[in-house]
């Protein structure tokens, strides 16, 4: 028995910044019927995706997944 994994903040996230769905999905280079089966949870989003949403919306994956209210994004690794 497969579980329907879902992504409870897309849909939050998109109406608080005032995106269309096609808005979202050009920017992850998908079209705008695959970006809302993502908010659906018809298709699992892919990790890919996933990271860039964090950059596009400032926020942590944690966040975005609903494993923690805390948004802020960690800074990325120092390079040596």
């Amino acid at each position: 028995m497969s579980e329907k994994f879902t992504i409870p903040r897309l849909k939050e996230l998109r109406g608080e910044h005032g995106f269309y769905q096609r808005q979202v999905a050009e920017y992850l280079g998908c079209t705008q019927q695959t970006y809302s089966r993502y908010e659906i949870s018809e298709l699992q989003l892919p990790l890919p995706l996933l990271i860039k949403l964090t950059y596009f919306y400032d926020v942590s994956t944690d966040f975005i997944l609903g494993l923690t209210d805390i948004r802020k994004r960690p800074a990325p690794p120092e390079e040596s």
